[in-house]
């Protein structure tokens, strides 16, 4: 089997992560490994490791405080990595599938990180309430299915992080009738990491009224 050829680090990392870049190190390293052998990531993606994924991810850190759930985790993108370069939030990591929970549990483990539970759940299952500071998620549905599934885990106040490509804002557009109901305020694009990565993150940031 050759070796896989997982992109070198781009300088800005470091800038990134600060005095967390050794533990985004491990973990890049470890999915650029495994990733495709245990069906987290395609064949593709180990040369735009970093770029595409890490720091898509991680640049949105600043955006999150107290508690925050990443609703179908994964691969750990983006929970696991903003749990890395965010020690100070709690993140609640939620993924149905076995074969990816049994990888976010053991990445936690190995990378020591204290500020993580791992559930395995679909986000409809949640029985906890709207007790959350945040909901997060990256490429795992339309905005107008994903409100729904996310909005009753958050707080009053509290808000939905949602990472999201170049159709950000048509997908707000066709999602106008779940962010009314769910009571959805502001929903709106915001671009981050502009002045660090050639492709930037959107997001679609909203807060929740009840």
């Amino acid at each position: 089997m050759s070796e896989i050829e997982i992109e070198t680090e781009p300088a800005v990392a470091a800038q990134v992560f600060g005095d967390r870049i050794e533990l985004a190190r491990r973990f890049t390293r470890a999915l650029g490994e495994q990733g495709e052998e245990r069906g987290l990531i395609g064949p593709l993606e180990p040369p735009r490791l970093w770029s595409r994924h890490i720091l898509n991810s991680a640049v949105v850190a600043p955006l999150f405080s107290g508690r925050v759930a990443d609703i179908g985790s994964g691969a750990g993108l983006p929970g696991l990595v903003l749990a890395i370069a965010r020690p100070d939030v709690e993140w609640i990591l939620i993924e149905p599938m076995e074969r990816r929970v049994a990888w976010l549990t053991e990445q936690v483990a190995e990378l020591g990180l204290s500020n993580v539970e791992v559930l395995r759940a679909r986000a409809e299952d949640w029985k906890r309430g709207p007790i959350l500071d945040a909901v997060t998620a990256r490429a795992v549905s339309a905005l107008r299915t994903l409100v729904p599934i996310t909005a009753p885990l958050v707080r009053d106040g509290g808000e939905l992080i949602l990472l999201k490509g170049a159709s950000a804002a048509g997908e707000i557009d066709a999602a106008v009738k779940p962010l009314r109901r769910f009571g959805i305020a502001d929903a709106r694009v915001e671009v981050v990491g502009a002045d660090l990565l050639p492709e930037p993150t959107r997001v679609v940031r909203g807060t929740v009224r009840r």
